[in-house]
């Protein structure tokens, strides 16, 4: 992504904050694994949205005070260290990060106490995301009392704190030109990697195979990391919403649930696909998944500009419910069943999640008590699913199988894009590429 969009997404803050204002945009920190290993590095995400710098213990410093001639941002980030870097990497130091990044200043990160009591006097408004870290609280805090103790030298510390995410979260929840291509190719290298799960899997293998080829199909496509932990559930493991055990055998009848999704550019994608590990469906395993996916394109139907994901909810709850009455596990009149709530014991999640460098993105679900009508731009997942536990109190027969499909769709003027669409999920096209399995 080029710079001139960290560029105008900077210039757009700038302009929704109050005049007189300074933002304060802390960077991740390296995450210890165990004694002295980490966590691979990922950088905060409305840091990583306002400025493309990948490296840990930066902060990113906005101002729209009068006395600039135009918006100043600066970067605080590690210094160069020549010993440091034999042993953890290259590092891009102040004089080269203003070169390459979209920021006018940079100072190395020994220099940020300093700095921002400079930076932060007389403004007027101080933003930033409070409460997301202790570390950031306590600095800023420090900062704002060592300005209310130094009248003499005369300082002047900000009047009022705002949070910064009632903006950032409202800008990311739609999607630039640039942002919505990175999102295609996210989606894409996770398309390739489910496709290639349903042509490798067979009875014997491990729930850990499957996850191992879909992180492998990621990597070969440049997407390093998955969004989220992989969720390969076989048998009624699948019955488990956010099983990441993924190590128990594939048993032939059984089907295997496959929530993967990869992140590319710091943008996740989020697929789920339901398939028999034979090969074939049984006829009580294709009744439910023709079921869901039935709710998923009723939902579907309704997801497009104005409306809210309430209605399209609604719609997949409606069929779901209903489609259980007909199979005999719920019993009685539809709307009593939807009144009560009964479908929960079988269907107990939302519908639908923002999507975007989050793989649960930010962005409120209602304004002002009401849901919110969806808008172009904005990306998010629709994924109906039951599961019917093994102890569960129907006909044996249903008991033990859990399904979930879920696509991810951009809002468009005239409705939606499935961009995930090239993953198979009819019964007929998953049966018809399993039988071509690579083995």
């Amino acid at each position: 992504m080029h710079n001139t969009e960290f560029l105008t997404r900077q210039k757009r803050l700038l302009e929704k904050m109050q005049p007189n204002s300074i933002c304060l945009v802390p960077g991740s920190n390296l995450v210890t694994r165990s004694r002295d290993t980490e966590y691979p590095f990922r950088q905060d995400s409305y840091f990583q949205y306002l400025c493309a710098f990948p490296e840990p213990e930066a902060w990113l410093v906005l101002s729209n005070h009068q006395d600039y001639s135009k918006e100043l941002c600066v970067l605080f980030c590690l210094d160069k260290d020549p010993a440091m870097e034999i042993w953890h990497g290259r590092r891009s130091g102040p004089k080269q990060a203003i070169q390459q990044y979209p920021v006018n200043r940079a100072y190395a990160l020994d220099e940020l106490d300093e700095q921002l009591l400079d930076l932060i006097d007389g403004h007027q408004h101080v933003y930033f995301a409070q409460g997301l870290g202790h570390d950031t609280d306590d600095l800023v805090f420090s900062l704002l009392q060592a300005l209310r103790d130094s009248p003499k030298q005369s300082k002047q510390a900000p009047s009022s704190l705002i949070d910064v995410r009632i903006i950032l979260d409202e800008m990311r929840l739609i999607k630039s030109a640039s942002e919505i291509d990175l999102m295609r190719q996210a989606a894409a290298v996770a398309t390739q990697a489910h496709i290639r799960a349903m042509q490798f899997v067979e009875a014997g293998k491990n729930e850990y195979h499957l996850e191992a080829e879909i992180h492998h199909e990621f990597a070969m496509q440049g997407a390093k990391y998955p969004a989220y932990s992989t969720i390969v559930g076989a048998g009624d493991n699948a019955c488990i919403l956010h099983y990441t055990e993924n190590n128990q055998g594939l048993n032939a009848g059984d089907l295997v649930l496959i929530d993967a999704g990869c992140e590319w550019q710091g943008y996740a994608s989020d697929i789920t696909r339901t398939f028999p590990v034979s090969g074939a469906f049984s006829n009580e395993q294709k009744q439910l998944y023709e079921l869901v996916l039935n709710a998923q394109l009723a939902a579907f139907d309704v997801i497009k500009p104005d409306n809210t994901i309430k209605q399209a909810s609604d719609v997949a709850i409606a069929v779901i419910t209903q489609g259980l009455i007909d199979l005999g596990i719920l019993k009685g009149e539809l709307t009593d069943n939807i009144e009560r709530q009964t479908y929960r014991q079988f269907y107990m999640h939302g519908l639908s999640h923002w999507l975007g460098l989050d793989v649960h993105d930010v962005g409120n679900y209602k304004i002002d008590g009401q849901d919110r009508p969806l808008k172009t731009g904005m990306v998010l997942t629709v994924e109906p699913g039951i599961y019917i536990a093994p102890d569960a109190d129907v006909d044996s027969k249903w008991c033990g199988i859990g399904i979930r499909i879920e696509d991810n769709l951009l809002i468009t003027q005239s409705g939606h894009e499935n961009l995930t669409l090239a993953a198979p999920k009819t019964i007929s096209d998953i049966e018809a590429l399993m039988s071509k399995k690579s083995g």
